[in-house]
């Protein structure tokens, strides 16, 4: 795929975030209580999940494959998901979708600064260049514009 595709359908991954994030909000809100939407939300993620994964899925791994996984990363992306979405869901109602997902995208970015300069995850290293400083700061900016009241 090319760049333009993918810079596409990373746009629209952030479109159907954003407007999950409000549904599920809602659903909490709805429920009074952000884990019970948070756990309506990962099962039918993971049912979907499974139908797209066994249309698509060509070969399971082999044993080999799964014996070399290291034992956290069963668990950890799941346990971070969870915590993330949930905190979505329970701050969407309070402080409005914008205001959310801004703050949200921020922590992301800065976050994914700073692994990538460090190579932290098992990610590519990135070094920290002026025009990311120039960006993060940018967006922080944008960010207190969009929520300056």
């Amino acid at each position: 795929m090319n760049q333009l595709t993918l810079s596409a359908l990373a746009f629209l991954g952030g479109i159907f975030l954003a407007a999950q994030g409000s549904y599920n909000a809602h659903l909490g809100v709805l429920l009074k209580n952000p884990f019970l939407a948070s756990v309506t939300a990962f099962f039918f993620s993971t049912i979907f999940a499974l139908i797209v994964a066994a249309i698509s899925l060509k070969q399971l791994p082999d044993r080999e494959t799964i014996q070399h996984i290291p034992f956290y990363l069963w668990f950890i992306g799941g346990l971070f998901c969870v915590l993330g979405i949930s905190l979505y869901y329970y701050t969407i109602p309070r402080l409005g979708i914008s205001t959310m997902i801004s703050l949200g995208l921020c922590g992301q970015l800065i976050f994914a600064v700073i692994a990538g300069h460090f190579g932290w995850l098992n990610l590519p290293t990135e070094p920290i260049t002026l025009k990311k400083t120039i960006g993060v700061i940018s967006m922080i900016a944008g960010i207190l514009l969009i929520n300056l009241k």
